[in-house]
C-alpha cells in the first residue's frame, strides 16, 4: 500500500449492555461491593443491617460495556411491614434483571439466611453469577470448599471471589460481564452513575451518617427526606432535610446533649454530599417525631418499596 493510500476506518467495537443484580444475605457487603465496581459512592454502607431498603442502580462502563448494577435490600425472615417490602423488592429487582449475582459473606458462610437465599435461586431462570466476599478474611482451602458446595446446590455461571473492601478480585467481574452481557445500546449516558434523583441520594448518604452515629442507641424506625434544595446564585446549594423517627424518647437520642449528635450528623453529611455535587452544600437537618411512619403507604412510596398489604 503507498503512502497516498487511503486507510480503512477501524470499527469501533459494538456496544454491550445489561442489568446484573447484587442479592444476598444483610451484611453480605453488596452495596460496598457495587461501590468498588461502579467507582463512585452509589449507595451507603453502615455496619447495621438492612440499611439498603430500596433498589439503587449503579452504573459502570468497561470498554465497550455499560454494566447496570442493581443493588438490593438484604434478604431476610420479614418480622415487620418494612422488611417484607424490602424483601419482596430484592427479589423483585433479582427477577427484572438479565443477570442475577449472589455475594455471599465467606466468612459467615452459608448458614442462616445465605442457605435460604441458595436454595430460592433455584427458581431463578436467568444466568447465575457466585460472588464470595470478605476472602482476606477466610483460609483458601475454605474458600474452595463453600464454592464447592454452592455450586452442588446451584448451577452457577462463574464463581469470583473477592474482597469488595480492599477492589482484590474485583476488576475479573468487570472483565466478565463486559465481554459477556449482549450486544445492544447503553441505557444511560457515559458519565452517569446512579439513577437515584440527588434529592433522594442526599438523603440516603444522612441517613448513612445517622446510623453510623447512632448504631446500637436509635431503634431500626427512622426515615429522612429531602423537602427543599435551593441552587444558589454562587453556585452553592442550600438543602433541607427532615429525619422523622417515630417517638419522642428517639428524637432526643438523634438531637443529642447541646444539638452535639445532630451537628456531628450534619457536618459529616454535608463532607459526602459536597464531594459528590462537586458543590459548596449548605445542609440544615430537622427532627420530626411521626408516630407508625412504618405503615404510612406514602412513606414506601418516597422510599421507591411498595407498600405491602
Amino acid at each position: 500500500m503507498s503512502e497516498d493510500s487511503p486507510t480503512a476506518p477501524s470499527e469501533a467495537p459494538a456496544t454491550r449492555s445489561g442489568f446484573v443484580a447484587l442479592i444476598g444475605a444483610t451484611n453480605a457487603g453488596k452495596s460496598t461491593l457495587i461501590n468498588r465496581l461502579v467507582g463512585a459512592k452509589v449507595s451507603i454502607v453502615t455496619h447495621k443491617v438492612q440499611t439498603t431498603r430500596a433498589l439503587v442502580r449503579g452504573i459502570a462502563t468497561h470498554g465497550a460495556a455499560q454494566i447496570v448494577f442493581v443493588d438490593t435490600p438484604g434478604i431476610f425472615k420479614p418480622r415487620r411491614r418494612l422488611d417484607q417490602a424490602m424483601v419482596t423488592t430484592a427479589w423483585g429487582g433479582a427477577k427484572d434483571a438479565d443477570i442475577v449475582m449472589l455475594v455471599v459473606d465467606a466468612e459467615r458462610g452459608l448458614r442462616g439466611d445465605a442457605e435460604i437465599i441458595l436454595e430460592n435461586l433455584k427458581t431463578v431462570r436467568q444466568p447465575r453469577i457466585l460472588v464470595l466476599n470478605k476472602i482476606d478474611r477466610v483460609k483458601p482451602e475454605e474458600l474452595l470448599q463453600l464454592a464447592r458446595k454452592a455450586n452442588e446446590t446451584v448451577a452457577f455461571e462463574r464463581t469470583f471471589m473477592v474482597s469488595a473492601l480492599t477492589g482484590a478480585g474485583c476488576e475479573a467481574i468487570l472483565d466478565h460481564f463486559a465481554a459477556s452481557l449482549p450486544a445492544g445500546p447503553w441505557y444511560y449516558p457515559e458519565d452517569q452513575l446512579s439513577d437515584l434523583p440527588m434529592r433522594q441520594l442526599a438523603a440516603e448518604i444522612t441517613r448513612e451518617k445517622l446510623y453510623l452515629r447512632l448504631h446500637q442507641e436509635l431503634p431500626y424506625a427512622s426515615h429522612i427526606e429531602t423537602e427543599k434544595w435551593e441552587e444558589k446564585k454562587d453556585g452553592s446549594v442550600r438543602i433541607e432535610q427532615v429525619i422523622y423517627v417515630e417517638r419522642e424518647s428517639q428524637k432526643k437520642i438523634v438531637l443529642g446533649a447541646k444539638g452535639e449528635t445532630i451537628r456531628a450528623i450534619g457536618q459529616a453529611a454535608r463532607k459526602d454530599i459536597g464531594e459528590i455535587l462537586e458543590q459548596q452544600v449548605h445542609l440544615f437537618l430537622f427532627v420530626k417525631v411521626r408516630e407508625n411512619w412504618s405503615d404510612d403507604p406514602n412513606r414506601y412510596r418516597e422510599m421507591g418499596l411498595e407498600f405491602p398489604k
